[in-house]
């Protein structure tokens, strides 16, 4: 992440957090990604309480069963989703 995040000139990486299970995996990857290159920060943002329960394992499943997942990603996402269905 930090190379990507060098070859296009930025400072930070932004990852959001949705609940406390998220931090300790968050945590440990800013560790190595400042070992890697600590010229780069990492800033967290918290979730909405209304958002919180969202995965993107979730999102997928419930799209592979035919749900609608309109309200937690963007129609391109979606249209992404539909591609790898029809692939598997």
């Amino acid at each position: 992440m930090t190379d990507f995040a060098k070859s296009n000139e930025a400072t930070c990486i932004i990852r959001g957090l949705r609940a406390v299970s998220d931090f300790e995996y968050e945590f440990q990857m800013t560790g190595m990604n400042y070992q890697l290159n600590p010229q780069i920060e990492t800033i967290f943002l918290m979730t909405s309480d209304q958002k919180s329960f969202i995965s993107s394992n979730l999102v997928k499943e419930v799209h592979k069963l035919g749900g609608d997942v309109s309200s937690f990603v963007t129609n391109n996402t979606i249209k992404v989703l539909d591609e790898k269905n029809t692939r598997s």
